[in-house]
């Protein structure tokens, strides 16, 4: 059976007060519309289209860069209108499913279960119970509990809005039938919109089996239509990801005070402290600590290393055991083996340090190869960049570096080399000997140290 899903974000969204398109406002870092798209690709459809039209110069190229189809609604007039102009998409369908730009936080568990709870040519209606249902369509059903009808807040008498089960909005609805039940939409009613909700009467009097599916997280299904509830929804998003974790085997000091803005893949024994942000995707091994305040972007931490507070963490990789921090940064590319130590101030990028070498504090090391059990002395810079053009540093085994030193590529420490403090090497370093550049220490007697004028 085919499935085509339409997503409809055309909206204004004058709520927001943006001049960004509602549907590219972001939670957990990601815009809403780029959620839904992920949950309708889980579901593998024969046809993914987004209707677009206020802000369309900035929605379209977003997903075209994606290869995602877009139907154009010039004018909004209702959800109904927005669906027929995406009617190429499902002409070839058996099903077309009709999912939200605005509304992220839908589980495709929850829409495969409306699929599934009907055949090909019945309409799937997902609805939700709220204990306040004001400005949501309700659902009307009869004795028998068949649904007849959904009204919508503006059209519903007072009776009618003491219903607490409401729509959602989102429906799976027989193709062939859809597209001649679309022209047959009008728009009486206090909007002056095509709803497309009013299918729903029709199929009740066409005689069309109705089937519906109640989502019982009402999270889940609501939808952004201003910044308070975005806020909302981000807390709840970061609140079920630490959740999931949490019964995974991760520690977070305070779930409260965690930000997952992507994918975590993690082990058990895991420990988290407060203000950590998580962002795309990251590998977190057993026994893995990372204290507070750290940002771990696209990285791999590998079993019982330790990342200690304030550090940042890009497009790397720690390994196992090693102890990063306070204070460090590894940028992309930077790979560590097993027990090496990155300490406080200490910046790293596109360089493979060695196992156990330490580099413990105020240095940076960059463009560089480093071998097994060296020591990287306070203050030490490579010089990796001559102006146009980066260049590599190599230091071998066993190396001892003293502070202060300038390693000025491209240029080899060849192993057990040392290198004295306060050295500028230009020139390779050999093998077990000891290199420096000497500089005379004089002291001039009877100087007078300059004294600040006045006035």
């Amino acid at each position: 059976m085919s499935l085509s899903i339409i997503i409809l974000a055309a909206g204004k969204g004058t709520r927001m007060k943006s001049a960004k398109p509602k549907v590219m406002h972001r939670l957990a870092d990601k815009p809403l519309l780029q959620h839904v798209v992920d949950t309708a690709n889980v579901l593998n459809p024969s046809e993914l289209a987004v209707v677009c039209g206020n802000g369309a110069d900035d929605v379209v190229p977003y997903l075209e860069q994606q290869g995602i189809n877009t139907a154009m609604q010039t004018e909004q007039k209702g959800t109904g209108h927005a669906v027929e102009q995406a009617k190429d998409f499902f002409q070839q369908s058996d099903e077309v499913l009709v999912l939200y730009g605005d509304v992220p936080m839908i589980e495709a568990e929850t829409l495969q279960a409306l699929i599934n709870s009907g055949d090909k040519n019945s309409l799937k209606v997902l609805t939700t119970e709220l204990q306040d249902p004001t400005g949501y369509g309700r659902i009307v059903r009869d004795l028998s509990g068949n649904m007849l009808r959904i009204t919508e807040e503006k059209d519903a008498d007072d009776e009618t809005k003491l219903i607490n089960e409401v729509n959602t909005g989102i429906m799976c609805i027989p193709a062939t039938w859809l597209n001649d039940a679309l022209a047959s939409l009008d728009n009486n009613n206090a909007q002056g919109e095509y709803y497309l909700t009013d299918l729903i009467a029709q199929a009740v009097e066409q005689g069309i089996e109705i089937s519906s599916v109640v989502c019982e997280d009402e999270m889940e299904v609501a939808g952004v239509n201003n910044r308070v509830q975005l806020a909302e929804l981000e807390s709840y998003y970061q609140q079920k990801r630490a959740t999931e974790l949490m019964m995974a085997g991760v520690t977070f000091r305070d779930p409260a005070r965690v930000d997952i803005r992507g994918d975590i893949t993690a082990g058990q024994d895991i420990n988290v402290d407060i203000n950590v942000i998580f962002e795309g995707a990251n590998t977190l091994a057993d026994n893995v600590s990372i204290g507070a305040n750290c940002i771990i972007t696209n990285s791999v931490i590998h079993e019982g290393a330790e990342i200690l507070p304030n550090s940042i963490i890009e497009n790397a990789e720690v390994g196992a055991n090693c102890a990063v921090g306070p204070f460090a940064r590894l940028r992309p590319g930077s790979k560590l083996a097993a027990k090496a130590k990155v300490g406080n101030f200490v910046e790293v990028k596109n360089a493979n340090i060695g196992l156990g070498s330490k580099i413990n504090h105020l240095s940076y090391i960059g463009d560089t190869d480093m071998g097994a059990d060296v020591n990287i002395g306070a203050g030490t810079i490579t010089c990796n960049y001559d102006g146009a053009n980066k260049h590599r540093t190599v230091i071998g085994d066993r190396v001892f570096v003293g502070s202060d030193t300038q390693l000025v590529a491209p240029v080899t420490v060849e192993d057990g080399a040392t290198i004295g403090a306060g050295s500028t090497i230009r020139k390779d370093a050999p093998a077990d000997a000891l290199t420096l550049t000497v500089s005379k220490q004089k002291s001039v007697s009877g100087w007078q140290r300059p004294v600040k004028k006045s006035g």
